[in-house]
């Protein structure tokens, strides 16, 4: 065996970068499947029960007929964030709808035990200056961010005019008014001077496309309709001792059953685990809040110096110091550590790239490692392996999940890559063999990969009739990832083609929260009827997402995930789901100087 020079593994011992890139190329082949997105069942007629608020009863209402100055659809951090910005900048109309009962987002819908973020509180939850809070630990646990929604809502008077469980049905662009008319599912038909969306990647849930899931007749939700009825126990952590004898399936190895797993696993008589591809699963390292240090950090403008740190850390942006210290971060080093130890010479493309993969594999033979010393059975061990590069998939961070499969009755059922055969009456079918399970939970997630106006469950009709889905049908077109042409008064509130900063998704809304908000004021300011992207601004914005280097989160060449459209080719519309070429900390300061310029430039008054 010949071994390569450059990365090793943590004893000193040299990578077989050769060995190592044929095992990831078939591994991802074993999971390659022609149908992409198609393999996934949306949560429609018989199947809408999954789909049920178990959180807050439905209040009956009279339809709104009125008017507002900026209807805001979505009530997660996008809007939060956003309503907070227009109430800042004196714009008190304003209405948010959200399809849950209360503000929140995903954070409203997934209350499954062990619910986390995965980045640092102190960076992730917005707003914490403004409303003078302090997270209780370096990850906060769901029920507290949830808390901290609520807490943004009623710190900015955003509840007064709020819609919830609303869901927005139409949107229509009244030229002669210069005005949106917004239609829902509840009847309302009201007018908006302008609106905004931010929707979110992750809020339809989705099921796997398995033959049999209707014919069970034990008992089974989604993880973000999580049924404590059934298991007993409470978002908060208390035991779920209702599964004390029952036997319980999860579908779904990503980032929500990695949090849940442990929880099930000190529960149930027996949990099986089905795996199609394992997560990469490092450390997470939590710890409380120690309110001394935060008092003494804290300063004026702290969050704001923190998100900079992290994003110039994350992004190549010269840091000199690293304040959050997590997974993120320490391979953003990692990274910028072996490109650094390149002559200046080689600083070329190629010697980066390549020099990103050494780091890679240097992390990831790390992360199999600690399965090895961690997980008693070795074949459940080796099944835990990822094979392929960590920013392939959503990298997890877990302290517990490896060690739920060392607990009596938890069993990891791996499928080689092929996922579950199909449900019976009574179990679960995997490898030709069948697990008798009394519940079935769903961690399969959300729908990524389909189209913006089937997620949001409307489309927009813009000037001249023109729908938003017939403006994208060759992928996404934006200015800023914020405006879009011939949609004057409306604005969008998500990463992509902006600064695409997945790693810290709430950074990216609270730009552009403030940026809509600067602009809004403006043309009421000036008396203005309508603000809209130029083509030209808009055709300059996509030709320079175009210009840049092909991404590292989730390539073509990753084993399937949503990161990567399911490994199928999307074209265009994939070149498209991009950043700013220079990175999220060049684009924050850019758009920073764009918004204080004043000049607005990209944008048609009148």
């Amino acid at each position: 065996m010949t071994v390569t020079d450059g990365p090793t593994t943590s004893d000193g011992t040299p990578i077989d970068k050769e060995a190592l890139r044929r095992k990831y190329s078939e591994e991802r082949d074993k999971r390659l499947r022609p149908d992409g997105n198609d393999q996934y069942v949306r949560l429609t007629g018989h199947l809408t029960h999954y789909l049920d608020d178990p959180y807050t009863p439905v209040v009956a209402r009279e339809p709104k007929t009125d008017h507002v100055t900026v209807a805001f659809i979505g009530g997660g951090f996008a809007g939060l964030v956003t309503g907070s910005r227009l109430k800042e900048a004196g714009v008190d109309d304003v209405r948010i709808i959200e399809k849950g009962g209360d503000f929140g987002g995903t954070w409203y819908w997934n209350r499954y035990p062990g619910v986390q973020c995965d980045t640092a509180s102190f960076v992730y939850m917005p707003l914490l200056e403004e409303t003078g809070y302090m997270p209780s630990e370096k990850y906060a646990h769901g029920p507290e961010i949830l808390e901290h929604c609520q807490r943004i809502g009623k710190h900015f008077d955003l509840y007064d005019n709020a819609l919830f469980h609303t869901e927005v049905e139409d949107l229509e662009w009244d030229e002669p008014r210069s005005r949106w008319i917004v239609r829902t599912n509840r009847g309302d038909e009201f007018t908006a001077r302008f609106v905004a969306m931010g929707t979110g990647p992750l809020h339809v849930p989705k099921l796997p496309g398995i033959a049999g899931i209707e014919s069970f007749t034990g008992h089974s939700f989604h993880t973000s309709r999580w049924d404590y009825a059934y298991t007993g126990g409470d978002p908060s952590g208390a035991p779920m001792e209702a599964l004390e004898e029952r036997r319980v399936a999860v579908i779904g190895t990503g980032a929500t059953s990695v949090q849940c797993v442990p929880h099930l696993a000190r529960a149930c008589q027996e949990l099986y685990v089905f795996q199609r591809t394992p997560s990469s699963v490092d450390v997470r390292d939590n710890h409380p809040t120690d309110p001394e240090w935060f008092t003494e950090m804290a300063t004026p403008g702290w969050q704001q110096r923190w998100l900079e740190n992290f994003t110039a850390n994350q992004s190549g942006g010269g840091a000199d110091e690293d304040l959050v210290m997590d997974g993120w971060t320490d391979l953003a080093r990692r990274i910028r550590s072996k490109i650094m130890e390149l002559p200046r010479d080689d600083l070329t493309m190629e010697k980066m790239v390549a020099a990103f993969e050494d780091s890679d594999f240097e992390k990831m033979e790390e992360i199999r490692a600690r399965i090895d010393s961690i997980v008693t059975d070795p074949e459940t061990a080796q099944d835990l392996k990822a094979w392929y590069r960590q920013l392939c998939k959503r990298p997890c961070f877990h302290d517990e999940y490896l060690q739920a499969y060392n607990e009596p009755g938890t069993y990891l059922v791996d499928t080689d890559g092929q996922g579950v055969e199909r449900v019976t009456e009574t179990g679960v079918v995997a490898a030709g063999r069948e697990y008798e399970v009394d519940c079935i939970i769903y961690a399969s997630g959300f729908e990524v990969g389909t189209e913006f106006t089937s997620r949001a469950g409307y489309d927009m009709t813009g000037r001249d009739g023109v729908k938003l889905s017939e403006h994208w049908a060759e992928g996404m077109r934006t200015q800023h990832g914020i405006g879009v042409h011939g949609f004057p008064n409306a604005f969008i509130v998500q990463p992509t083609q902006g600064a695409n900063l997945i790693s810290n998704i709430p950074h990216n809304l609270t730009e552009s929260g403030r940026t809509i908000a600067t602009i809004i004021r403006h043309a009421l300011d000036e008396g203005f009827d309508q603000v809209e992207v130029t083509k030209e601004a808009e055709d300059a914005w996509v030709d320079l997402l175009l210009s840049g280097a092909e991404r590292m989160l989730g390539a073509p060449d990753c084993t399937p995930g949503y990161y990567n459209n399911e490994g199928q080719d999307a074209g265009l519309r994939a070149r498209l789901n991009v950043g700013y070429p220079q990175g999220a900390t060049a684009y924050f300061a850019y758009l920073d100087e764009w918004r204080r310029s004043g000049r607005f430039e990209g944008l048609a008054f009148r």
